[in-house]
C-alpha cells in the first residue's frame, strides 16, 4: 500500500463549511478543519468542529495535530483480524437528510486543485476509477463530522453534497452496492470515489485496490426498482471497459490537432479526436487510450502533465 500524501490541517470559523488548505493548524475558537491525503486505496478530507479532539474504540482523534502525527497509523491498510460477514451487513436505505454542516463549502482548494460540490445529486451519473480505505481511517473524524466506519456502506467524493446516495456498480463483475456518501475525497489523480472497506469487498475492488465503476446517484424517496438497470458484468470474450485520458475539449480545430500531435509524437498509447457537444457548443475532444489498467493511466497522466499539457481527465467507455 501506498503512503497517504499529506494534508495539512486548515482553520475554520465556528459554523463554516469545511475547505482545505495548505496552511499549518492553529487554535480556532468554534472548531478546526481536518484533512487527509490520498493513496492507492483512498482519502478524503475530515473535519471536526467544537471539540479539538474525540475517541472511539480507543481512538484518540485529536484534529489540532499535524497531518502526519494525527493519525495512529502511518499507512492504510485492511483489518488485522477476520472480517465480519459483508454479505450479511445491511446496505443503507436512501433518506431525505439536510446537507452537513461541514464538507459542503464550494468552491474548495485541496493541493492545488479547485472542485465545486454540485447543487444537487439529483441526475448525477459518471464512470471512472473507485479506490478503497480503510484501517487507518477507521473511528477517525469524516468531512461530515461523522466518524468513519470502514464496516459500513459509506463512500467519499469530490462534488457531490453530503450526505448523499449512489449505487456503484463494478463495470468488470456487475456487482453493485448503494452507498451513504458522507467524506469528500479521493484526491488521488485520476480517482472518482473512494468506498470504505466494507463497500470494496462487497463489489470485488478489494483486494485488487482499484476498480472500474459506475456512480449513479439516487434521489430519496424514488423506488430502487426505478433505477435503470445497473451495468451487466462483462461477459468472457466480450471486450472490457476502457480507460481514456482526455486531454482537452477544443472549440478550435487547430488547437486540437497542435495537441493530438503532441500525444501522438509522444507514443503513450493511440490518440483519438472526438466530435462532442457541450452545452450545445461543438467541440474537438483530445483523448489518449484505451489504456491497459489503472497503474499505466497514473503513469501516462503524470507523463502529460510533465509535457506542460493540461491534467488529463478520466473517461471509462
Amino acid at each position: 500500500m501506498r503512503p497517504a500524501l499529506a494534508l495539512p490541517l486548515l482553520v475554520m470559523a465556528a459554523l463554516a463549511l469545511a475547505g482545505c488548505s495548505g496552511s499549518k493548524p492553529r487554535p480556532a475558537k468554534g472548531g478546526v478543519y481536518s484533512g487527509r491525503g490520498s493513496s492507492q486505496q483512498g482519502g478524503g478530507y475530515s473535519g471536526s468542529a467544537g471539540s479539538s479532539s474525540s475517541s472511539r474504540g480507543g481512538v484518540y482523534d485529536d484534529v489540532s495535530k499535524s497531518q502526519g502525527s494525527r493519525y495512529r497509523d502511518n499507512d492504510d491498510s485492511v483489518p488485522s483480524g477476520p472480517p465480519p460477514d459483508i454479505s450479511k451487513l445491511v446496505e443503507p436505505v436512501p433518506k431525505t437528510e439536510p446537507r452537513a454542516l461541514y464538507g459542503n463549502k464550494s468552491p474548495y482548494s485541496v493541493l492545488g486543485q479547485t472542485y465545486r460540490v454540485l447543487p444537487s445529486a439529483n441526475g448525477y451519473v459518471e464512470r471512472g476509477i473507485a479506490s478503497f480505505y480503510g484501517n487507518k481511517f477507521h473511528g477517525y473524524k469524516t468531512s461530515s463530522l461523522e466518524e468513519y466506519d470502514m464496516y459500513q456502506f459509506s463512500a467519499a467524493h469530490k462534488t457531490l453534497p453530503l450526505p448523499s446516495y449512489a449505487r456503484v456498480t463494478n463495470l468488470d463483475n456487475g456487482k453493485s452496492v448503494i452507498v451513504r456518501i458522507n467524506d469528500r475525497g479521493p484526491f488521488h489523480d485520476n480517482r472518482l470515489i473512494d468506498l470504505s472497506y466494507a463497500a470494496a469487498v462487497k463489489i470485488g475492488v478489494w483486494p485488487k485496490g482499484t476498480g472500474l465503476v459506475e456512480v449513479r446517484a439516487i434521489t430519496p424517496g424514488e423506488p430502487l426498482q426505478d433505477l435503470p438497470p445497473p451495468p451487466p458484468p462483462v461477459t468472457a470474450g466480450a471486450p472490457k471497459p476502457g480507460i481514456y485520458l482526455q486531454v482537452g475539449a477544443f472549440a478550435d480545430n487547430a488547437n486540437a490537432e497542435r495537441v493530438a500531435q503532441q500525444l501522438r509524437s509522444a507514443n503513450f498509447a493511440p490518440v483519438q479526436v472526438v466530435d462532442a457537444q457541450i452545452n450545445g457548443r461543438s467541440v474537438r475532444r483530445v483523448r489518449v487510450g484505451p489504456l491497459s489498467d489503472v497503474d499505466r493511466a497514473d503513469d501516462v497522466t503524470a507523463k502529460i502533465e510533465n509535457m506542460g499539457l493540461p491534467r488529463p481527465q478520466v473517461a471509462v467507455d
